[in-house]
């Protein structure tokens, strides 16, 4: 009834992907070391280029020869070395990203990973029905595993798609995407290094907000260039003959400026915080435009962008250079000529003029970057791990299954993760795991509702084959008190077998019961798992209990067609306790709660 991968078959199955990994890692930190060289060099010589023309202007204005016209050529080298320069330290720096990407999946592969990488700790929800029992958020969580987005909206989407789960075209369409993406290792090393900032941190509700706000300020832009033009005419003027019409104009100008002033803080607003990285998420749009799709939903998705004619990555860049514009006004130089130029009223129409043009597609875009980050996510998990199959769905019938063989941890090391089977459905429609404590009881559960999560979500399972129908999850795994709110661990135990049970009515569930209401007596345990078995069993729904409780074992005579007993056990031998983890038919016969209790000391018979 189980099944266990060894270390060889798993190194075997990933050494190809092991490979082109290290490859990479092994190109790019030549290219880096390359870089770093020339960037030193080009460093050495701009400095020798400004001394030479520090040198050659002394010499000239000391001599007056030779003539300034031979600064030119030095001060042209010295603008030519900066561009040069500033080319050499951007490809430095991404061959660095690029690095980091493939060690990082190196360590993925090699179950390195824990401890880094973005946690998901903003997107926890406490009333979520799975989330905390699974470790699908936090510090080495699946998220964790899982994530290689740079976007808020790729790492909001994938949390989005780990904590509900999507209908079955929607998994198989991802599923195609995935196996589409997994092997285009340069568009999703791309994706990870494009751009000036490492991470991207455009705040997608805020952007999306500001982007259809209405301010009321009217296009006016042809007159407030013609003011504009006519001061500096006047500012001529009066240096040479009269000042009287630059300071009419500049009181014109400034009542203009008064009287705007509110429609300009409508448009200002949180510009500084709401168009950060927009350079960066500009060439990450173009990357994904320009490439060449063949799954549906990808092709959908690039189909998504094109709203207005342009493409979103000039409309994005376009944007960007208007905030640069906004943050320049801040700037004490540009600030002396803010009124004669209604420079902040020009930029505040030309920022209008772009939310009217382009402000209802920037919602589309965002949404298009997150799910192709999240997809890109899931299928570098699908490559680092081959020997994980994508799941299959059985048709829509009125019976719920869960059928799969040698599930197994993906958040454990490849060679402490022991497999075992399951099959949920049918005469097995809840499967009663009794077991000792540390027999692996509440690791099992896990690895059936951490499998169903990524198999609701589209990604490979950690199994050799898992079959199974749509099921939303349900558990009652790490249920606790709350002081604050005067909450016992029994009274908060049986609300979330409310909402287990509400699910179970609502729509097919998967649920998932460790140590079923521990936190009463024998008697008001057997009887109210008793009672909860029967309307989960009358809903349909299919799952795990499991119980030291060896009373709740009886279950099976009660409902003998749906329930089936199974059990971990462990030895107990010179004073040592040893498990093997694999889940065996029938109920336990053994404990070690005396055992363990007189090996740390305590006397008891």
């Amino acid at each position: 009834m189980n099944d266990v991968q060894t270390n060889a078959e798993v190194s075997t199955v990933r050494n190809a992907a092991g490979v082109e990994y290290s490859r990479r890692l092994n190109q790019r930190q030549a290219q880096a070391a390359r870089l770093q060289r020339r960037h030193l060099c080009l460093g050495n010589i701009r400095i020798a280029v400004f001394i030479g023309i520090i040198v050659l202007s002394w010499v000239t204005g000391k001599t007056g020869s030779p003539s300034v016209y031979w600064l030119l050529a030095p001060i042209l080298l010295f603008i030519a070395l900066v561009i040069a320069h500033r080319r050499v330290v951007r490809a430095m720096t991404m061959a660095k990203r690029a690095m980091d990407v493939y060690s990082r999946g190196l360590a993925r592969m090699e179950d390195r990973w824990s401890g880094s990488g973005e946690t998901g700790e903003d997107f926890k929800d406490p009333l979520h029905l799975y989330a905390e029992d699974l470790d699908i958020l936090g510090e080495g969580s699946l998220f964790q595993l899982l994530s290689t987005a740079r976007t808020n909206m790729g790492s909001r989407c994938l949390s989005a798609w780990l904590l509900a789960h999507a209908s079955v075209p929607e998994i198989q369409e991802r599923q195609a995407a995935v196996i589409e993406l997994k092997n285009k290792l340069d568009l999703r090393e791309d994706l990870a290094v494009t751009g000036e900032s490492e991470r991207i941190a455009v705040d997608p509700e805020a952007l999306a907000l500001w982007a259809q706000e209405e301010s009321g300020l009217k296009d006016g832009r042809w007159w407030a260039a013609s003011l504009a033009v006519c001061n500096i005419a006047a500012l001529v003027f009066g240096f040479m003959v009269l000042w009287t019409p630059f300071i009419l104009l500049l009181l014109v100008n400034g009542v203009i400026m008064f009287r705007s002033r509110h429609r300009l803080e409508k448009v200002f607003t949180g510009i500084s915080e709401t168009h950060r990285n927009l350079d960066s998420l500009a060439q990450l749009l173009r990357r994904i435009e320009i490439e060449k799709f063949e799954s549906p939903i990808l092709q959908q998705l690039q189909a998504r962008l094109i709203t207005h004619g342009l493409a979103p990555s000039v409309c994005i860049a376009r944007l960007d250079t208007l905030a640069d514009l906004d943050d320049s006004r801040h700037n004490w130089f540009v600030r002396l000529f803010d009124v004669p130029l209604l420079y902040s009223l020009q930029v505040a129409f030309a920022l209008e003029r772009w939310r009217r043009e382009y402000g209802k597609g920037i919602e589309a875009w965002l949404l298009v970057v997150g799910e192709i980050e999240a997809l890109a996510s899931i299928a570098a998990y699908a490559y680092e791990h081959p020997e994980d199959p994508f799941p299959e769905f059985v048709p829509d019938t009125n019976e719920s299954s869960f059928e799969g063989e040698a599930l197994g941890h993906p958040l454990l090391p490849a060679e402490k993760c022991v497999r075992n089977h399951v099959k949920l459905g049918g005469k097995s429609q809840v499967l009663l795991v009794s077991g000792s404590n540390m027999s692996g009881k509440s690791t099992y559960l896990r690895v059936v509702g951490i499998n169903a999560v990524l198999a609701m979500m589209g990604a490979p399972v950690r199994a050799t084959r898992l079959r199974l129908s749509r099921v939303a999850i349900g558990a009652s795994m790490r249920v606790s008190d709350s002081l604050q709110k005067g909450i016992s661990h029994f009274y908060a135990e049986i609300k979330r077998l409310r909402q287990v049970v509400d699910l179970s009515a609502s729509q097919p569930a998967l649920f998932l019961l460790d140590e079923v209401l521990q936190g009463t007596n024998s008697h008001d345990r057997r009887a109210g798992t008793e009672g909860v078995l029967r309307t989960l069993i009358q809903d349909g729904a299919i799952g795990l209990v499991t119980t030291h409780d060896l009373a709740l074992t009886s279950l099976e005579e009660v409902f003998p067609d749906r329930v089936r007993n199974a059990h971990f056990q462990e030895r107990f031998e010179d004073d040592r306790l040893s498990f093997d983890y694999r889940l065996r038919p029938g109920v336990v016969t053994t404990s070690n709660g005396l055992e363990l209790m007189k090996s740390i000391g305590l006397d008891v018979p």
